[in-house]
């Protein structure tokens, strides 16, 4: 038992100070640790409530921007302080809503500065780098999101033949600020499908001429275009979830949520019914005349796919146990982070077809 306790004991410990070092990246102060704390080091500091939606929303974001500068606390500190809790210290510095982020220039000596960016990584990042001269650990991603104009509106969604997603906000409006992140990685979900979607915003603060045309009142205000010019208001939930499923339902896409690929995306039904009767069979000559038949189906297919079945067809004749070993091959390469976007698609919609070549034949044993 005493043995089972020190053990336990010892868990708690490094659990304990595993999460220590986690919080540590972002600090999180009170009254009586504030002004010490900071003393004479930059300091952005986020001043939430733990009721509070968008304090939820930020919460990983300003994580990540902790662990973006962390090792670096003697030279610039991504703190935060429970106003709610500590409400003298936001009232000491006129907090009257959540989150509010002050730059604190020179600890509390100086006068915060009052944070009023883009509330995602990069500009956070950015901010904090420009005002410290500290460089952030983040490898910076291209934009995804086209930036539309006046100009360019009618080229880019009108006559693209193309399905747009299109948001027009506004620079100062707290939604647009707080849906930014996660338009970037619908964005960047769909960068594979730029000749079907685009996924575009608007500064309609400034391309007035096309948010009056489409009656933009408020932000953000998102609307879908489709291929053929009809246009429609987007009134969706604001998860990237909830994108993809109106994107992929209205576009024919079929992306999952990080960017890969639908189990069935680049399958055919025809060709799957052919597999399968493939896989089921017992008989050698019966499966070479099945394979024969789909090599011809798909050779009359214009489906891009179609080309992997009649490889996969001629392959599973010919090599015993094929099927398996070519889908953990395939599997092996799509996890492998460094492979090539656009070739990651490819391996995908391999991958979906041979599972449909790997499936267990089916006992010959009667059944009891």
């Amino acid at each position: 038992m005493l043995g089972k306790k020190i053990l336990y004991g010892a868990i708690a410990t490094v659990l304990s100070f595993a999460a220590t070092v986690a919080a540590d990246n972002v600090l999180a102060l009170t009254p009586k640790d504030f002004d010490k704390s900071i003393g004479s080091t930059p300091a952005l500091v986020e001043f939430y409530a733990p009721w509070c939606g968008h304090c939820k929303n930020l919460a990983p974001i300003y994580e990540e921007l902790g662990e973006a500068f962390s090792g670096k606390q003697d030279k610039v500190k991504i703190v935060k302080v429970d106003a709610d809790a500590h409400r003298e210290l936001g009232s000491r510095y006129d907090v009257k809503g959540f989150p509010t982020l002050k730059w604190f220039p020179k600890g509390v000596e100086g006068e915060p500065e009052d944070y009023t960016g883009g509330r995602d990584l990069d500009s956070l990042s950015s901010f904090v780098t420009k005002k410290s001269g500290v460089k952030s650990s983040i490898v910076k991603v291209i934009p995804a999101v086209t930036v539309l104009t006046d100009a360019t509106f009618e080229s880019e969604v009108l006559k693209s033949g193309k399905s747009a997603l299109v948001e027009f906000y506004a620079p100062w409006c707290g939604h647009c600020k707080n849906l930014a992140p996660t338009y970037e990685k619908v964005a960047q979900d769909f960068s594979n499908d730029k000749n079907t979607v685009l996924i575009a915003n608007v500064d309609a603060t400034v391309e007035k001429k096309v948010a009056d045309k489409y009656g933009v009142t408020g932000y953000p205000t998102i609307k879908f275009f489709t291929a053929d010019g009809k246009v429609e208001d987007y009134n969706g939930g604001r998860s990237e979830q909830d994108f993809l499923d109106f994107i992929n339902a209205k576009a024919g896409t079929q992306r999952v949520v990080g960017g890969g690929l639908h189990p069935d995306a680049g399958r055919i039904a025809e060709l799957d019914l052919l597999a399968q009767q493939f896989v089921k069979s017992q008989d050698k000559d019966e499966k070479k005349s099945i394979s024969e038949k789909a090599i011809e189906a798909a050779s009359k297919l214009t489906h891009a796919s179609a080309k992997y079945y009649g490889r996969f067809f001629e392959k599973a004749l010919s090599t015993e146990n094929y099927a398996a070993t070519e889908a953990a091959r395939l599997a092996k390469i799509i996890k492998n982070k460094s492979v090539n976007k656009a070739r990651l698609d490819e391996f995908s919609i391999r991958h979906n077809i041979i599972t449909v070549f790997n499936a267990v034949a089916p006992s010959t044993k009667d059944e009891l």
